[in-house]
């Protein structure tokens, strides 16, 4: 367990996995097609999987203290309860104030005029061009219930209440996957795991629609290949069948030269419409989403996380028919990452743009990140192919071994780290980063350099060990020191210590708390629980994005950031024994 307790918690975590507060905190609630922001006082904000955003509600609220676990609210008076079969919630001990439609579906939607509150005996019915809410007032609650159509809304409302707190409760048991944790850790992995299995989404027939970033990133409804890549740690073992899906509709998106977008777009017909027109005449949108279905094209990390993942697919489950099915798209791939490979090194060198996870940053040349995800890509064809076309996946094997040899001349440092991006004749950052243990997870170095690598992110990237950045012990920094070269940056990462230049994100700091588990070092605790204390001090309910002191929080109830839940259930027998 971290020592660190910089300031008084916000949000005290419970020895049953749960967390207290004695003020209201904004809550995320997430299920296969509900979503929302509740706040305790008396406001919830409703949107819907594929839809948009919905309604806008108050009610009565509740008193302190307030208890909180994944999608449930329990407080004196009543509590939110968010179902998982339909699309429905209670807001028990409540009474209805106000029931306000959206004028648009998302930020960038037409603002429509406000169709009138439909008004049948306690039910109100909000219609908008994309989705339905109903509210219905009941002795003891508010019983809301949303869909596509007014069909689907009408149907969840047929839900027993009885069984919508069923399971509610259910599920919160479900995401409570480490019982016999200390009340941080059993916490951390309760809410964590809860960022996972909520991802996985549903249409309005029933069907898989795709594995959500999170709760933010629905306007418009889509898919990421390396957000879903990361949120899939978590459920090859517990929802296989949804990373099997996820594979489908990712490979939509794999264009026959072997290029694929950031995510797949999977938008309902209305909001389908909305975004059809802003994607054709927005400038800058246009320019960057090339096609109806691609969010943000030709992504250079993203086609080989389609490898990667349907490379743990097949680990988890010994179903190699997803490479089968998808071969020639694998093929598409390789044949494209080798045409990047200017030097006969093995390695592709990478455009100067900011289209890989670091999209802040226009990193060129050799990308240590990527170039991890390329080696782990070609060990997939290498490993799996072979049963389909023996001579390439042969050749597969033999480009991965050109890659390693070549990896050090390429990027490695005098400290024995490796460098972010670059190239000699050029310019190389050399500074440090997390992202670069892609390079460690898929055996790109030896175990030898690779605990190198990890004792540097240690002493360098753990801010308790890093006297140099300002702001004391607060997590474990993605970058340091910050970007040498301004030009390289944009936005948000153009400032040092936010974004990518140097905000702990908990996705990467489970996946250097995965990569010390992994070679028998010990210290994982920190980067597991560290980013969660902070989550508690400062009163963020739920998986948070990335954050820094100077620059606060990024989205709450972010997919990827089940990561430390995944590296600790997966080590779990090789925690320390003051969190397990």
């Amino acid at each position: 367990m971290s020592s660190a307790q910089s300031k008084s918690q916000v949000l005290t975590p419970l020895d049953d996995g749960q967390l207290r507060s004695s003020t209201p905190v904004l809550v995320p609630f997430m299920a296969p097609r509900l979503q929302g922001d509740c706040r305790p006082e008396g406001r919830i904000e409703l949107s819907l999987w594929g839809a948009g955003k919905l309604v806008n509600l108050t009610f009565t609220g509740w008193s302190a203290p307030f208890t909180y676990a994944p999608n449930r609210v329990e407080a004196h008076g009543g509590g939110l309860y968010v179902a998982q079969s339909a699309p429905a919630l209670f807001l028990k001990g409540a009474k209805l104030r106000t029931f306000i439609p959206a004028r648009r579906c998302a930020w960038w939607g037409t603002t429509t005029k406000r169709e009138p509150i439909e008004r049948q005996e306690g039910r109100r019915i909000a219609r908008t061009g994309w989705g339905v809410a109903i509210a219905e007032q009941r002795p003891d609650g508010i019983f809301v219930t949303a869909g596509a159509t007014i069909g689907e809304a009408l149907a969840a409302l047929e839900l027993d209440q009885t069984k919508l707190i069923a399971e509610a409760n259910a599920y919160v048991t479900r995401c409570d996957a480490m019982p016999e944790a200390p009340a941080l850790m059993r916490s951390m992995i309760s809410q964590s795991l809860h960022a996972a299995f909520s991802s996985i989404r549903q249409d309005e027939h029933g069907a898989f629609a795709g594995l959500a970033a999170g709760q933010a990133y629905s306007a418009p409804a889509r898919t990421y290949y390396r957000d879903g890549y990361w949120t899939l740690q978590a459920l090859l073992d517990r929802e296989p069948g949804a990373v099997r899906a996820q594979i489908d509709l990712l490979a939509r998106g794999v264009q026959d030269n072997g290029e694929a977008p950031s995510g797949v777009i999977l938008t309902g017909r209305g909001q389908a419409e909305e975004w059809e027109k802003v994607r054709v005449t927005d400038p800058r949108i246009k320019e960057e989403h090339l096609r109806p279905g691609d969010w943000w094209s030709d992504h250079f990390d993203s086609p080989l996380f389609f490898i990667l993942t349907i490379g743990d697919y097949i680990n988890a489950t010994g179903d190699s028919s997803p490479l089968a099915l998808y071969w020639d798209k694998v093929l598409a791939i390789f044949n494209r990452y080798c045409s990047f490979d200017e030097t006969g090194t093995g390695l592709p060198i990478k455009p100067r743009h900011d289209r890989d996870w670091a999209d802040n940053v226009y990193r060129h040349g050799y990308v240590a990140y990527d170039l991890g995800l390329w080696i782990g890509a070609l060990d997939v064809i290498a490993k799996h192919g072979a049963a389909l076309d023996k001579a390439f996946a042969s050749k597969a094997a033999a480009v991965a071994q050109k890659a390693r040899a070549s990896l050090d001349e390429a990027l490695l440092q005098p400290g024995g780290t490796y460098a972010d991006y670059g190239t000699k004749a050029d310019f190389v950052e050399d500074h440090l980063t997390l992202d670069s243990l892609t390079l460690l997870r898929f055996k790109a170095v030896s175990p030898e350099r690779a605990k190198g690598v990890l004792a540097k992110v240690q002493e360098i990237l753990e801010s308790r060990n890093n006297g140099e950045q300002p702001y004391g012990d607060w997590g474990v920094l993605c970058a340091y020191p910050p970007f040498k070269r301004p030009k390289d940056t944009r936005e948000k990462s153009y400032f040092a210590y936010r974004y990518h230049n140097g905000s702990d994100w908990p996705y990467l700091s489970g996946l250097y708390a995965e990569q010390r588990l992994a070679y028998g070092l010990d210290g994982a605790d920190y980067p597991l629980v560290r980013w969660w204390e902070t989550c508690l001090e400062e009163g963020w309910m739920g998986a948070v994005e990335y954050f820094s002191p100077p620059w606060g929080r990024g989205s709450l109830l972010q997919g990827w950031s089940s990561m430390p839940a995944a590296a600790a259930l997966a080590y779990k027998d090789r925690l320390p024994d003051a969190i397990r």
